[in-house]
């Protein structure tokens, strides 16, 4: 009843507080599969869109943790926060947790301020591509591989043919490119306090606390203390999710529930599994 009332009060005796709005980006980037969701554009949109549709938040806040994956998942998720940021008019921080490595690092570059851990992971600023060669596997247990194309380079680092120097230099090339889209990212938004340090794009990584003397990062902090100094005691952080659907899931993606689908979704659900946890264990995670 109070609280019905309160609003019809003037507003100096309201005592009401200050939202901030705060998004979650946890996880490997665009390793869906049909039972599990990464992160992605189409998972992370929804809680984004709302986030930003507070009309009195001051700013909104994201937590990144993420070890990275997608160039293209990382980019389009960035390019959404700044969008939203400008459409309506609101300062972005950022708040790391375990790590912000490669794809996470170029998400958190939406960020008008970014704070850390001084335990934090951050950095990678680069571009891998790995995988397995099955040539000398195949010979011994007696396989006879037989593969047809229409165009001589549909086979191009096939793991049950040897390499081909050429096929190696091609796919570095693209390398490259992506490698020098995410540097121009990074000097777009942390340019000019960047430092001259020769490693800062070689694909290491740091902890936070060195982030901050790099440049990549602008202090240490958390999220709860950051906003309550910067707007105030009476400031609440207030998690933005994407709404629930069937068995749990985040809603925008299906499930499969057919006996041979669900199983293929088991069988890529671990794949995707054992790719994620290899990508943490690269930060000791």
């Amino acid at each position: 009843m109070l609280s019905s009332l309160r609003r019809y009060l003037p507003k100096r005796f309201r005592n009401e507080k200050l939202v901030v709005p705060v998004v979650r980006l946890q996880g490997a980037i665009g390793m869906n599969s049909p039972m599990r969701t990464g992160l992605s554009l189409a998972t992370t949109a929804l809680p984004l869109e709302k986030a930003f549709s507070f009309k009195k938040a001051p700013a909104v806040a994201i937590i990144v943790n993420s070890p990275g994956g997608s160039p293209v998942q990382s980019r389009l998720i960035f390019k959404r926060i700044r969008d939203l940021a400008k459409e309506n008019e609101k300062d972005v921080l950022v708040f790391v947790e375990d790590v912000a490595a490669s794809g996470g690092y170029m998400i958190s570059l939406a960020g008008d301020e970014i704070f850390v851990d001084p335990s934090s992971i951050v950095g990678s600023i680069g571009v891998v591509a790995a995988g397995f060669g099955f040539t000398e596997l195949i010979k011994k247990v007696g396989v006879d591989r037989r593969v047809y194309t229409a165009g001589e380079k549909k086979v191009t680092l096939d793991p049950f043919q040897p390499e081909v120097p050429e096929d190696i230099e091609y796919l570095k090339t693209l390398q490259q490119e992506i490698h020098d889209t995410f540097i121009d990212i990074v000097k777009s938004r942390r340019g000019d306090i960047l430092t001259d340090d020769p490693d800062l794009f070689s694909g290491k990584f740091w902890t936070g606390r060195k982030a901050v003397e790099l440049g990549l990062v602008d202090g240490i902090g958390d999220l709860r203390s950051v906003i309550r100094d910067r707007y105030g005691d009476m400031t609440e952080p207030k998690l933005v999710a994407a709404p629930r659907g069937l068995f749990g899931r985040k809603a925008g993606l299906g499930v499969a529930l057919s006996g041979k689908s669900l199983t293929e979704g088991l069988g890529q659900d671990l794949i995707s599994a054992v790719e994620e946890r290899a990508l943490w264990m690269r930060y000791g995670l």
